[in-house]
């Protein structure tokens, strides 16, 4: 890989209740298999080689997280998640400031997206080990997309040429995320994931195609899908 000598961390931001799942428990720690959302995904960076630690973002009255007893043989860190996914981000990146240089890679990945594949993570770190910017998973547009009126009437049929669906992991160094994250803050922008707060700031993250497997779990029928997904390896 052409990381050279930086070091990357992963930052996953598992503060969020996720409603829309109509669960007992928050969505990452619903039974996956044999397992909980939340430890597979954590499997994908514990287990690889290039990543030097992991920080979660947990909720102030988290339960569930310490009844998992995760053994790993890497740093898995927590820290205290805020109020939206960037305050939590955000609480991940102060705390890597103490002790990782500006320079330094971070890698933020959904809690709920438990089927990205090392292939491409390895893509995703060949392709951003070098980029004076960095980037983040997606795939591009294949369906016909429709704008909606306020009745839910199609009013028009969306040019999908250059659109993409943002993924996750998203790739960026501590010191330009934590301040293009720091300063949409303070312009009241709204931050729907961290390349939204980087292009606030001026600056254009590379998209590097992934795939469409990688699926963010947000609805209860979402579950069986990834299942299937990971018995396909």
């Amino acid at each position: 890989m052409s990381l050279g000598p930086t070091t990357v961390w992963a930052v996953i931001p598992a503060a969020g209740v996720g409603k829309r799942m109509n669960a007992d428990r928050p969505k990452q720690y619903l039974p996956l298999g044999s397992k909980t959302v939340i430890e597979h995904t954590l499997h994908r960076f514990i287990v690889h080689p290039a990543i030097a630690g992991v920080v979660l973002a947990l909720d102030a009255d988290d339960s569930y997280w310490a009844s998992l007893h995760i053994t790993v043989d890497k740093p898995l860190d927590t820290v205290t998640g805020g109020r939206e996914r960037c305050h939590s981000v955000l609480n991940a990146l102060v705390h890597l400031g103490n002790f990782l240089g500006e320079d330094d890679w971070v890698l933020v990945h959904d809690a709920a997206r438990p089927c990205l594949t090392q292939p491409d993570l390895d893509i995703l770190l060949d392709t951003l080990g070098n980029d004076p910017v960095g980037g983040l998973l997606a795939t591009p547009v294949r369906d016909t997309i429709k704008r909606a009126d306020r009745d839910l009437r199609s009013q028009a049929t969306v040019d999908r040429t250059h659109l993409w669906h943002a993924l996750t992991p998203q790739m960026f160094r501590l010191g330009l995320l934590t301040r293009a994250l720091q300063q949409s803050l303070a312009d009241d922008f709204l931050v729907t994931d961290e390349a939204s707060a980087i292009e606030h700031i001026g600056f254009k993250p590379r998209l590097v195609e992934g795939r469409a497997d990688n699926i963010k779990i947000t609805r209860p029928e979402d579950l069986a899908v990834a299942e299937h997904y990971l018995k396909l390896g």
